[in-house]
């Protein structure tokens, strides 16, 4: 149990410390009370949180943001290499600068709250930024440096719909057409893949006479380098391509001897990287969106393009629109395109989905209809003039 003794100042004021054994029976103490009252209302909520297990060591709140951070960091060996670039930046320019030099135990929510309201970036910025703060601060619950995360549960701004672009079957074949690869852009368009999934593939990977690949790396860039790792959802799968798909891929896959070898590399071997602005997909959207403007005799543009202009990520929400038009289930969607969920699924491409809202609420009037003309029967019976009543 703990105990209350009173102390003398230089200046001869009292005060009273309290002395307590800390869960791991170590005997520390608190001191600086002005009244007795306060002391034991202290010492009486130390034992309760030592028994409901809530309790928590001043002194441990007292490491700062950076020597946390450090820890933490050092920790996070489970991280994709590209993942950990980005969150070493996170820490470096936003995170460390900001809340370093702090005690993780004098940090409120409030101060977090302000702190989101003055970072000026995209929400999704915003989150990836909240979200390295947060998980430090988590680990300083974890290690009970803290009772609670301040961090936790503080609203951030929404992230706003895209408006996707999606491109029919023609603008696809037109797309591939004006392409370096053209097989490039009907696998990404009919299969759903990320360009990432799709520039790590090699032969090993496929069973074109089935219909089926792979997905079990994906190559992504880190600074100035490429690399080969785990699929985004850390979670392999199998997508279907359709048969014309199989046979145009069937003369890449044959081209490389080697299994493991990349279907497609740069000249130093390296995978594929993303399209930048001049890469070879920039420069055949371009030419289909030119090929695609109405022009009169001189030249001169007379109305805006039929061709929309995409992105390579925009083929793979083209086949997700494919699929859907053609019948494919949620879930069969969510399978291709590697979805952790249908919800997600649904979130990103519902309004794609035939929109049945009509048929409901056509139903929902004939029933309606039905009902008021039962009523109505049942009325007219009730009027009849019953017998041995006056008229």
């Amino acid at each position: 149990m703990a105990t209350i003794e009173p102390y003398t100042l230089t200046g001869g004021q009292t005060r009273y410390r309290v002395r307590y054994r800390k869960p791991d029976g170590k005997q520390t103490d608190k001191r600086g009370f002005r009244r007795k009252r306060d002391a034991e209302q202290f010492a009486n909520t130390v034992e309760v949180k030592k028994m409901s297990g809530e309790y928590v060591a001043p002194s441990l709140g007292r490491l700062t943001i950076a020597e946390m951070g450090a820890v933490w960091l050092a920790r996070q060996v489970h991280m994709k290499e590209s993942w950990a670039v980005r969150v070493d930046s996170i820490w470096r320019v936003h995170v460390e600068p900001y809340w370093g030099a702090r005690a993780v135990a004098s940090i409120t929510r409030p101060e977090v709250r302000d702190w989101i309201a003055g970072l000026h970036r995209a929400p999704s910025t915003v989150s990836d930024i909240h979200g390295v703060l947060s998980a430090i601060l988590e680990e300083a619950v974890d290690e009970r440096r803290i009772p609670a995360n301040p961090a936790a549960g503080v609203q951030l701004p929404r992230r706003v719909p895209v408006d996707h672009n999606y491109l029919t079957h023609g603008q696809v074949a037109a797309l591939a057409a004006e392409a370096k690869y053209p097989e490039i852009v009907i696998l990404l368009a009919y299969s759903g893949m990320r360009w990432g999934e799709m520039a790590a593939l090699r032969p090993r990977d496929a069973d074109l006479d089935r219909r089926r690949i792979r997905i079990a790396r994906s190559a992504s860039k880190v600074n100035s380098r490429s690399v080969i790792g785990a699929p985004k959802t850390w979670e392999m799968r199998t997508v279907a391509i359709p048969t014309e798909v199989a046979e145009l891929l069937r003369p890449v896959f044959d081209a490389q001897r080697d299994p493991n070898g990349l279907l497609w590399a740069r000249p130093d071997g390296e995978p594929l990287r993303p399209p930048t602005t001049t890469h070879w997909f920039g420069g055949a959207v371009r030419r289909c969106i030119a090929a695609s403007t109405p022009r009169d005799r001189g030249g001169e543009p007379t109305g805006p393009a039929t061709f929309p202009r995409v992105t390579a990520h925009q083929l793979r929400h083209t086949a997700a629109s494919l699929m859907i038009q053609s019948g494919a289930h949620v879930k069969t969607v969510q399978r291709q395109l590697g979805h952790k969920t249908a919800t997600m699924t649904l979130d990103t491409y519902g309004h794609l989905f035939p929109d049945d809202l009509d048929d409901v609420a056509d139903r929902m009037g004939e029933g309606l209809r039905a009902a008021a003309s039962a009523r109505c029967g049942q009325n007219v019976g009730t009027e009849v003039d019953q017998p041995g009543e006056a008229a």
